[in-house]
């Protein structure tokens, strides 16, 4: 089964708006069976989308589309569905019962006309409801190509998608089984990686296909396969995944479906009642916020220090002048003093601090563009290391948080 993905809007091709649908929509048909052939973001213009249709049709079984589906003039997919399917917009009755109640608790205004249009539909489609806003979802049929029809608001897409839209399609199509299964691991680039399990990837069954996915100081490795027996597949890549134990086990963390590396440094330190605090200067936060996104950090996170100038350094963390003169912002002595200042300040038993040069300037340091220094504390421990990341400061932002978390990880995993 083959399926082309449509999102609609201007914003999407201005850049105003990222298209994160399109990704979400991708994943979750690849999930159960069905082939993406490809992905198109389209301008709110009739035109544009009947050719976007026309395209489509016949040579896919299933379009998705989103957008195009709120009150306003410039909302035009519900109408340029009617064109394409010889069609005529019909009032359902229990969509306005449902827009006038989420009004009557949620909204301080009256329902206007433009809100009533939304109970307007093609007559003919298989109406998708949606509980949590006004734009109903739609499926629709022509010849062999299924159109389904979603709002752009990604939480109401979403909703759509799970409650209504696979439900459906499983019980429309024959869908074949796919299996997709991604290891995690740190501190190797992807060539040196693929070097090491070249003769593990050249013995792969033909059904099952592996992918390298790097991103800054981690590779993922994810293993694929198709067939008709989940049961049969899933027990193939365990297998596979776990002769690479032997291979490049050290650099291993976990899987893509499981905790991701922060929760497994968090559940360590719960584990053994320890408690973690960050000490962030290059890195401005960025390892705290990876930290508390995840449900249950506050078992054992205690806090942050953005000490981005040598003033709050000094100040609040404790660094002393002489240090910073001695032996610069960027140097290790002062990482150690900023993660000890931290611990003092928060009362964590372990902490983790980075000080650095990511440029364009060199700023209070002469330490080369690029350069970043690592520190780390537990009760027993003190490690720091320095490392050169390049002259691109996005990029040293995120190899730096990578850099951290692995660092941090594998001193807990050698140590308790």
């Amino acid at each position: 089964m083959r399926a082309d993905i449509i999102t609609i809007g201007d914003e999407i091709l201005i850049g105003q708006v990222v298209d994160t649908n399109a990704t979400y929509l991708g994943k979750i048909l690849n999930n159960i069976g069905v082939e993406v052939r490809q992905i198109h973001s389209i301008s709110d213009n009739k035109e544009a989308i009947l050719n976007a249709f026309t395209t489509a049709q016949d040579q896919v079984d299933l379009v998705v589309m989103t957008g195009g589906l709120g009150p306003t003039k410039d909302d035009i997919t519900k109408h340029t569905l009617c064109a394409y399917f010889d069609d005529t917009l019909t009032f359902f009755p229990d969509v306005m019962a449902h827009i006038e109640e989420l009004f009557r608790k949620y909204v301080k205004a009256p329902v206007n006309a433009l809100n009533r249009s939304q109970a307007m539909l093609p007559s003919s489609c298989t109406q998708l409801f949606n509980a949590h806003g006004t734009a109903m979802g739609m499926w629709m049929q022509k010849g062999e190509t299924v159109f389904v029809s979603l709002p752009g608001v990604p939480f109401e897409m979403k909703h759509l998608v799970q409650e209504k839209m696979i439900p459906l399609l499983k019980a429309t199509f024959s869908l074949p089984v796919r299996v997709h299964k991604t290891m995690m691991t740190y501190g190797l680039g992807e060539s040196i990686i693929a070097e090491k399990i070249s003769d593990w990837e050249s013995a792969l069954p033909q059904h099952i296909k592996l992918a390298y996915l790097p991103n800054l100081g981690r590779v993922r490795l994810r293993l694929s396969a198709k067939g008709t027996d989940a049961v049969q597949l899933n027990s193939e890549i365990k297998t596979l995944f776990d002769a690479l134990y032997p291979i490049i086990g050290a650099h291993i963390t976990g899987f893509e479906s499981e905790q991701p590396i922060e929760m497994q440094i968090g559940n360590t330190l719960v584990k053994h009642k320890w408690t973690l605090a960050t000490a962030e200067s290059c890195t401005g936060g960025k390892l705290a916020s990876i930290f508390t996104k995840n449900a249950g950090a506050s078992t054992f996170f205690k806090g942050s220090i953005v000490s981005y100038s040598n003033d709050v350094k000094r100040t609040v963390l404790g660094v002393s002048q002489d240090k910073i003169n001695r032996f610069s912002v960027v140097s290790e002595e002062v990482a150690l003093a900023m993660a000890k200042g931290v611990i003092r300040q928060t009362g964590a038993d372990v902490a983790i601090a980075t000080t650095g040069n990511f440029g364009p300037k060199k700023g209070d340091s002469d330490a080369e563009i690029g350069t970043v220094v690592i520190a780390i504390i537990t009760p027993n421990i003190n490690y720091v290391e320095t490392f050169c990341f390049g002259k691109h400061r996005e990029r040293n932002l995120h190899k730096t948080t990578n850099k951290a978390l692995e660092l941090l990880h594998n001193k807990l995993v050698s140590e308790l």
